[in-house]
This record gives structure tokens, sequence and C-alpha cells, in this order.
């Protein structure tokens, strides 16, 4: 069956052609046409202070020359260290128009991790905020002389927003400290510190821009079951195909107003987000973490249209005691992935706001979306259908075969979007693809089935599967179960040591602040009621939270490792 043939076509939007042209350009065009076609456009907002796409191509030109005068030549990898701020998609964009390669790193790192992604990526130059400049420079100094930071450039929050912002724009009360103190910049062991404002005040020449489609323009890192982080090297063509399939399928332009809250050292926050808006020359409402209340107000203050997020967001907004309080009538799109979107939550959305949540799949390796839902016919708690210009099968992990509708499979998939391979690794590159009907596909490791239209659903990780007495138990579906129940706020499932069964299901749960007595057996005899009997949690913990990466993802696995231990 051709890629022209799959069931998924019956549902395909009729306006949109199953697959693109990419233009044959880098990235840094996106930005520089928006300019040139709304230079007055607001390109970003932060806690009220405004940059219009004139600025903002501006402040890019005056760093990619600072860049240059650095030393950074074509192909060079640049660590961008920071939360959402303006600075970091100026950075982001400077990286790319001074020809380099862009290493997008979690804030959250700490010194001991941030060694990883200096000395793996060759890194000789970093950006950061000043909060996070004394970590970054302890992993370099700790480094052996050649392997360490030669420049960085460290801004402050304070260079992009008045801290004595009131009203609707002003930052939540506990961020008020954290965004408004300006840091000293640390010393860099064989190396020089920068500050922002410097670096954006001086008046090198800007190099020639020479890189194209086939330069690596982005190097983020992604964890595996085992081992340190790899490098996905992705070129200006994959994240500019689902950049322009974004804003054709999302029907992006240059009047949406974008709630930029997902990470963007995150793929989804890069590309879906960032990348898409620009192209469109749409409007960023950047928020630099997650606070419900903060996102209420932003979204009623600037009537946010857009909003990309990770499910966990929506339930925290609108579990929040002033949500009746907010204007949400301007958003047209909301959806995201990560994880499932409780279907009871998908259904108050639609109910009360008319929203249709769309859920999407996408990995580091395809640059965020290979799957996404058809705004014309979504599926809830679905991955949608293969992206534009993409092929994706599900096959049996071992044999490689393909697998008939409703079956559980590994999800293969061929696309524009896919990484050329992980950085300095051609063992794990060579091991991450198959050959499918002739052509490349890249085994995303994740468990899932297809249904009889095309629709793909999850099962779950290819390695997080309890074996009880025989049965698979997916813990994916287990928890979607859960969230029916109206004492559950969240839960992850994990699995148990039995001396009977060899492995038992466990759920991690945190109660709603309205069902706080609500006891672990009322939940196992609900589950009873609810679930196949190999399906039901023999233990139930309750926590206060469940522990989340920085792109709000539950990180289950450090759960199973406590459990284990």
């Amino acid at each position: 069956m051709t890629l022209e043939q799959r069931p998924h076509h019956k549902f395909w939007p009729k306006r949109l052609p199953h697959s693109i042209t990419v233009p044959a350009v880098s990235l840094w065009h996106n930005l520089k046409t928006a300019a040139e076609r709304y230079p007055d456009n607001n390109a970003l907002v932060f806690f009220g202070r405004v940059t219009s796409y004139r600025e903002l191509a501006s402040q890019v030109e005056r760093l990619a020359g600072t860049l240059h005068a650095l030393g950074v030549k074509r192909g060079d990898r640049v660590l961008l260290d920071m939360q959402n701020c303006p600075q970091l998609v100026i950075a982001h964009f400077a990286i790319l128009r001074a020809n380099a390669v862009v290493v997008p790193v979690n804030p959250m790192n700490r010194a001991e991790e941030l060694k990883h992604y200096i000395t793996d990526a060759d890194a000789k130059v970093a950006i950061t905020t000043g909060d996070l400049a004394g970590e970054l420079a302890k992993a370099s100094d700790a480094l052996p002389e050649g392997e360490r930071l030669s420049r960085m450039i460290v801004t402050q929050f304070t260079d992009a927003f008045d801290p004595g912002v009131t009203g609707d724009d002003a930052p939540a009360p506990a961020w008020v400290d954290w965004l408004g103190t300006r840091h000293p910049l640390p010393a860099l062991a064989g190396g020089e510190v920068m500050a922002w404002t410097e670096a954006l005040e001086t008046s090198h020449p800007v190099p020639e821009h020479v890189v194209g489609a086939n330069d690596m323009a982005l190097l983020p890192y992604t964890s595996g079951t085992t081992g340190l982080p790899k490098g996905c090297i992705h070129h200006h063509s994959s994240l500019m195909h689902n950049a322009l399939s974004g804003v054709l399928w999302g029907c992006a332009h240059s009047e949406v107003v974008v709630l930029a809250v997902v990470p963007m050292f995150h793929i989804t926050g890069v590309v879906s987000m960032m990348h898409t808006a620009i192209l469109a020359a749409a409007t960023l409402v950047i928020m630099p973490r997650w606070d419900r209340d903060v996102a209420g107000r932003l979204i009623s203050r600037w009537k946010v249209s857009s909003w990309t997020n990770i499910p966990t967001m929506v339930i925290d907004l609108m579990a929040s005691p002033h949500f009746a309080s907010y204007d949400l009538s301007s958003l047209s799109y909301i959806g995201g992935g990560g994880a499932a979107m409780p279907q009871a939550v998908a259904q108050r959305l639609q109910d009360q706001f008319g929203l249709k949540y769309q859920e999407g799949y996408g990995l580091t390796e395809t640059a965020a979306p290979s799957h996404s839902n058809p705004a014309e016919h979504p599926k809830q708690q679905c991955l949608g259908i293969p992206f534009m210009s993409t092929d994706a099968r599900v096959v049996d992990p071992d044999t490689l075969k393909e697998l008939p509708p409703g079956e559980s499979g590994e999800i293969i998939i061929h696309g524009p979007e896919v990484f050329q391979g992980y950085w300095k690794r051609p063992e794990a590159t060579a091991a991450a693809f198959v050959e499918f009907e002739g052509k490349r596909f890249f085994r995303s490791g994740d468990m899932g089935r297809m249904d009889e239209e095309g629709y793909f659903f999850i099962t779950d990780r290819l390695k997080r599967m309890i074996n009880a007495s025989g049965f698979k138990v997916w813990p994916a579906e287990v928890e979607l179960l859960m969230f029916r129940h109206p004492a559950i706020q969240e839960a992850c499932v994990i699995s148990t040591k039995d001396a009977y069964r060899g492995e038992s299901v466990k759920a991690v749960v945190v109660l709603r602040a309205t069902h706080k007595d609500t006891t672990a057996q009322q939940i196992i005899d609900w589950c009873r009621e609810n679930m196949a009997v190999y399906k039901i949690p023999r233990q139930v913990q309750f926590v206060d939270a469940l522990p989340k990466s920085g792109s709000g993802k539950v990180m289950w696995r450090l759960l199973q490792e406590a459990e284990n231990a």
C-alpha cells in the first residue's frame, strides 16, 4: 500500500495535499521574510514588553555579528541554555544566521550533566541567563583544558522586561525575585564572559549567510533507556518541513497569537511553536515556566488564539480557583502531546468552549510531529494520522513484519522530518533505522496500534510494560482509565515485584484537593469495577506531586527506579 493509498487519507483535510515541497533555504530566511513583510507585527511579548519583527530581526543580525567576531564559523555548535524568554528566540536565530548549529540545553541540568553537552557537541561558545551561568561555568571549568568553553554570553531576564510591570502582564509573585535579580557575570577558566547588552551593542559585520537546506541547524539531545543523551542531527530541511506543515495544518497566519509556554529547549517548543510561529509571522506571548494563573491572565489579556501544551497544563489551569474569571473565548486551537489527554477533560473543553483538543505525536528524532489529528476529524486519546509527507507503520518489534489494524507493535516512521542520525554514534544510528518496502524507516521504540481508519494509538514505550502472570499490562492504558476516577488528578502506573505473579501493577496517585479523604482501597475497588482484573493496581501510593521533566512529561522512570530500589 503506497503513501497515496493509506486508510487515513479518507479523513485527510480536503484543503491540503498529502505531501508538500519544502523551501530550499535555511530557517533564517523565515524570520528575514517575516520582518520584511510584517515589520510592525508583534513578534514577541514578554511581561508587557513588545518586540516587533523589525526589532527582532535587527537584534538577531547584531548578535550574529558578535558570534562571528568571537570565532563562530559555519557548522560550529553553540550551546543555548535558557528558560523561555525573548533572548532565547533572538539567540536561536542569531546562531542560525551566523551559519552555526543550535544545541538546545535543558535549563534544569546541573554542572555534572552539562559537561556532556559541552564535550560531546564540541561546543566552544554558550549563550545563557544569569541564573544559569554559574552552573555552566562550573561545568566548563571542571573539564580538561582544550575541552572547555572559550566564550560565554550572559543575559539577565531584566534585559527583556520591566520588573515593575503590574496588572495582567505581571509575572507570578513567586517569580519576581528570580526574574528581577541581576546576577554578576561568572569567571570562565581559560575563557571570556560577555554581557548580553554588550553583545548587542557592538557593530561587528555580519557574515555572509551561506548555509542552506542540507546543512545542520539543530543538535537536540535525547535520552534513551541506557547511556548518556545522544545528539540528534537535524538539517534545516527537516525542521522547515514540520514548521511549514504546522502552518498549513493549523491554518496559521500573521494574526495568530501563540501562548509560548512549552519549553523552547524541547523539540516541540522549538519546531511546533517557535519556528511555526516565526514562519507565519505570528506573535509569541512568552512564559518562562508554567503557572496556571499567569497563563489564564495572558490568554485573556493578549487574546491568545493558539496554545500548544502538555495535557497536564490544561488539567492544572481548569483546576484553578480563578478559572471562571479567565476569558478563553479567543482560543481557536488547543492541542499538544507528550501524554494522552484524559477523555473527561477533552470533553469538558469541547462542551464548555467548543474546542477540540488536537493530540499529536512525535519525538526529538522526528522534529516533533510525525502524527497529528486533523481538526476536521480528531479522535480523543489518539496520536492522530501520519503527518504531511509521512509514512508510518506498526510492525512486530522482533520480526519487523507489518501488523494488521488493532494489533500492538512498534511504530516506525519515514518522512522528510526524520533526523539524519545520532551525532558521533554510527552504531546507534544503524540500530535506529530499518529498511522497509525499500525505504529507510526510523524505529520509534514506542508501542502502538493502528485502527481500521488509519489512526494511531499509543500503547506504551517498548521497554515500559508490566508482565503480570503472563498478562501484558500497558501502563498508559491503565493511567487513562484511572483519570476517570473523580478523586484522581494525576496517576502514574509502574510495576512492583510480586512473589506469585512476577510483577504487579502499582499506581502512584495525586488526589484532587476536594477528595483528599479518598482511600487506596476505594480506588482499588473502583478499578475493579472499571478494568480487567489483571490491570487493577494491587498497590496505590499517594503523593503530593508526580516528578516531571522540564517539558512537563511525567518521569515514570524515576518512580520505577525508586520502586525497584
